[in-house]
């Protein structure tokens, strides 16, 4: 038991020394060659095995992080603009040009308004249902993806965390072999358990960020859906009470 506990004892030691060292090498790299041959440095001495599978999740989670901001960029609109158009129409007694101004509008808040108007004839209460329903839709669509971003940023660390595991694993290999404990022997293997965990940590990090972002995007878009709905139902019962006069 004080056996194994020794050899524990001088890992972690060991594990000391490779982290220092790494931060000192990656210093000095960065100085002589720049941060990007630095990184080049680094992710080689972490193995292309396991460093390549913590790109993967970079790689795909940027996708889809691009892929999302694009379409909440375009799900985007002016609400007050579109409702605005909308009321003049139906003032008037133009249903086909309100659903004309909606039909030509990009964005989710213009779909629903659209849809509630093409059942605008069959009463409030099957423009509220539909509003309700089509919001639903549009909100799911709003989301769409975004679990698989989360799900990148789960496994990065856990990549990161077996690169470690299977980094302890060489160097209790290496330490079997030589016969030695001392850190140099198993400086090699604790350098690619450190490089690997820190990969799967900047990786998870980064991916956190544009899934924040995209979720005030996505809570900001929801919020304006509602507040439009409101209003448009607000509209169409101001329209259906004048015309009915």
């Amino acid at each position: 038991m004080k056996k194994y506990f020794a050899k524990a004892f001088l890992c972690l030691c060991a594990v000391g020394t490779s982290a220092m060292a790494f931060a000192q090498e990656a210093e000095q790299v960065a100085v002589e060659g720049g941060f990007h041959q630095a990184l080049k440095t680094k992710f080689i001495e972490g193995g292309a095995d396991f460093m390549s599978l913590v790109a993967i999740p970079l790689i795909f989670g940027l996708a889809f992080c691009l892929e999302r901001i694009i379409y909440l960029n375009l799900a985007e609109t002016n609400p007050a603009t579109l409702l605005k158009g909308i009321e003049e129409a139906l003032d008037r007694g133009d249903v086909e040009g309100a659903k004309a101004i909606a039909r030509d509008t990009r964005g989710p808040i213009a779909s629903i308004a659209y849809q509630g108007l093409m059942r605008i004839d069959q009463g409030i209460d099957v423009v509220d249902k539909s509003i309700v329903s089509y919001g639903g839709v549009q909100g799911g669509l709003l989301e769409k993806n975004l679990s698989w971003i989360a799900l990148f940023i789960a496994m990065a660390p856990s990549l990161g965390f077996l690169g470690t595991v299977v980094g302890m694993v060489m160097a209790f290999d290496k330490i079997e072999q030589v016969g030695d404990i001392s850190p140099t022997v198993v400086a090699g293997g604790m350098k690619v358990a450190l490089i690997t965990t820190i990969g799967g940590l900047i990786v998870a990090l980064i991916l956190q960020v544009f899934y924040n972002y995209l979720l005030s995007k996505v809570e900001t878009i929801l919020n304006q859906m509602e507040d439009a709905s409101i209003t448009l139902l607000d509209i169409i019962i101001k329209y259906s009470v004048k015309f009915k006069k």
